[in-house]
């Protein structure tokens, strides 16, 4: 598995970024948001799909960094900012554009956790940061949600 780095600049490319971190794992404490510098990054180990999906023997994962600059402002739901060792499973990331080429990022976990990003416009980095290692579990879904993986 190739070290990724992916640059988001609208719509289409984070969808393709939303692809690759389906079923990201992320600690509340991987989040950091420094307002000064309008700039979210969160730390996670991403599943890797492209792998799983090809017939890689062995299921796995990377350490990765995901970057937003330019936000104005962040707010969550059902995400409790104290609580540093809860564990979020990322399901997807997507783009709302309003007052072009501003918008909203949302990122959005299980259990209807979610991470909404107020943004001056859509600048986004993907980029893979270590080693990879071995997972045994496969991420699964409900019924309804297997059309969302990635082909």
């Amino acid at each position: 598995m190739d070290p990724l780095k992916l640059i988001a600049l609208d719509r289409d490319d984070l969808e393709v970024v939303s692809t690759h971190l389906q079923d990201a794992i992320v600690k509340v404490a991987d989040v950091l948001w420094r307002p000064a510098e309008k700039r979210v990054v969160v730390a996670l180990n991403r599943f890797d799909w492209e792998g799983a999906v090809c017939g890689t023997p062995a299921y796995r994962r990377r350490r990765s960094a995901l970057r937003f600059d330019r936000v104005k402002a962040v707010k969550c739901r059902n995400v409790c900012a104290a609580d540093k060792n809860t564990v979020l499973n990322l399901l997807t990331v997507e783009f709302e554009e309003a007052d072009p080429p501003g918008g909203v990022v949302t990122l959005i976990f299980s259990g209807d956790a979610a991470l909404r990003l107020e943004i001056e416009c859509l600048e986004c980095e993907l980029a893979d940061l270590g080693p990879v290692w071995p997972t045994t579990a496969l991420p699964e879904h409900a019924e309804d949600m297997i059309a969302a993986k990635p082909a």
